[in-house]
């Protein structure tokens, strides 16, 4: 009996903490606002690569059929085709939020010009030629709405669409232009009808090819040899009036693990600011989350030869790579030996207001190398090393540095009183200060890629330290020649036309 309420008590805690777990709210380690200001200027990055995609873009035929009563022609079939869309303008364009929903665009007063061939049959006739067509009263409303689907890729959706184009006027050119220019009345009205059917339906299919690509990028980045870094959403945009926010993982990995961090994000608001197009909060959990796979990956162990330390201290610090060769004569009689530094925890990351701070505990060994034989430690000793986090945004990635604050040294009870190895402690300060952190610092100015989309560069921005995260506050610009690494993988692959306008056959 006894057993069987243990057995109980157990089967109750283990439901009680699946319960706990799977309601267990989870925080992200990035997050992007977008403000009314990129909105704003959306407008004029959209008409660019409107006009772009519309150079490039087969618009299909339009055809149809029409009676001719005034001319007693039953009916007479015509052709539209190499549609091509010379000028557009749609001056009254503006994009807003909608709290809780997604964005509305509203464009009205819209005009185009279009160029075609041309070819109508019918009972009497038939000919060929070329046609100037153009349209006014442009009018679209709709919504596009942001979520997420279960990987974490974000998803469109148009709601609400409503297009209308209130006027179309053909102008027919040839040596029968007076002709068909006198009968081009009764023909705008039905082509104006199959293209109000066809404008919904057309930038839906594009929405919905554009959710193709994005169901296809790689939130899930590889950064180096080392780790991955997983820029997934993990809930749907947060939409109010002046912005909208999106919410990503932002945890690295080591390459192959993908097993969580032990320690969770905690959660951290973006202050309320709408100067610039753009904020990104990256937060203390992103940086420990680093730090935890670079060391399971062991990307924090190094060792470098006489030589290599030398020769970069000589050209870092003005002769102080002499200062190996003396070490050489004191203990080792000028054989040859290496430095190997290994860190012993998880570099710790601090991120106070104007402050970031990054403690390495490790330790370093001094190893002779003599030949035809193993490497012998000569002598070992751990340390911490203090240094700051300098940050700025190149490109499109966050690049840091790191300069050297304090170098605080831990030796062996046994070895506190043996001068010759205290000598010691400035020269390898000087080794890490001048010849190990400029190594690091050369590995990091790859950077870490902050999340935008393809053709989209930062411009005018800024970094803020806060306690618990840093801000990235920019602006952005469009560039149609900008050839960048998006940090959404195959992001540069998107197709935004999808190549499959389909209007209504003609009866």
């Amino acid at each position: 009996m006894r057993t069987k309420a243990v057995q109980v008590l157990w089967g109750c805690f283990f439901l009680w903490n699946l319960c706990i777990s799977s309601t267990q709210t989870i925080y992200p380690g990035i997050k992007a606002r977008v403000t009314q200001r990129a909105l704003d200027y959306g407008i004029q990055a959209g008409m660019e690569m409107i006009e772009q995609m519309i150079k490039e873009k087969n618009i299909p035929d339009l055809k149809g059929s029409e009676s001719l009563e005034f001319l007693k022609v039953d009916y007479v079939n015509y052709n539209f085709s190499n549609i091509k869309i010379n000028v557009f303008s749609f001056p009254n364009t503006s994009l807003a939020f909608v709290p809780g929903v997604g964005i509305k665009a509203l464009t009205n007063h819209g005009t185009a010009n279009i160029s075609t061939n041309w070819d109508v049959k019918s009972p009497l006739f038939q000919d060929t030629g070329e046609a100037d067509l153009f349209l006014s009263g442009v009018y679209f409303t709709g919504i596009i709405v942001l979520s997420q689907n279960d990987f974490g890729h974000p998803i469109l959706k148009l709601q609400d669409c409503y297009a209308q184009v209130s006027h179309a006027h053909v102008s027919f050119s040839g040596e029968l232009s007076v002709l068909y220019n006198s009968f081009a009345e009764p023909m705008e009205k039905p082509i104006l009808k199959n293209l109000n059917e066809m404008l919904c339906p057309i930038i839906t299919s594009e929405v919905e090819a554009l959710n193709a690509n994005l169901s296809m990028l790689e939130v899930l980045t590889k950064i180096d040899n080392y780790t991955l870094l997983d820029y997934s959403l993990i809930s749907s945009p947060e939409i109010t009036e002046n912005y909208i926010e999106l919410n990503l993982k932002g945890v690295f990995y080591p390459l192959d693990n993908l097993t969580d961090p032990p320690f969770l994000p905690v959660p951290f608001a973006l202050p309320e600011r709408s100067d610039s197009m753009l904020y990104v909060g990256i937060s203390e959990f992103f940086f420990k989350s680093a730090s935890f796979a670079y060391f399971i990956a062991g990307a924090f162990n190094v060792t470098l030869s006489m030589k290599e330390i030398s020769n970069h201290l000589v050209q870092n610090s003005q002769g102080l790579g002499n200062m190996l060769s003396r070490i050489a004569e004191i203990y080792i009689l000028s054989q040859p030996f290496m430095v190997r530094v290994m860190a012993t925890e998880p570099p710790v990351i601090s991120l106070l207001p104007g402050n970031f701070t990054l403690d390495i505990p490790a330790s370093i060994v001094i190893l002779t190398q003599p030949e035809n034989s193993t490497a012998e430690a000569i002598v070992s000793m751990d340390f911490v090393a203090s240094t700051s986090v300098g940050l700025v945004i190149l490109g499109q990635r966050l690049v840091c540095s790191l300069s050297l604050n304090r170098f605080r040294l831990s030796l062996p009870e046994s070895s506190r009183s043996n001068i010759e190895v205290l000598r010691f402690e400035n020269i390898l300060s000087s080794i890490l200060h001048f010849g190990i952190l400029p190594l690091a610092n050369a590995k990091l100015q790859q950077g870490i890629p902050l999340p935008n989309p393809h053709k989209i560069s930062f411009v005018n921005s800024d970094v803020e330290v806060f306690e618990g995260f840093l801000l990235i506050s920019t602006d952005l610009k469009y560039e149609t020649s900008l050839k960048q690494q998006p940090s959404f993988h195959g992001w540069e692959g998107l197709s935004l036309m999808s190549g499959q306008w389909r209007g209504k056959p003609a009866a």
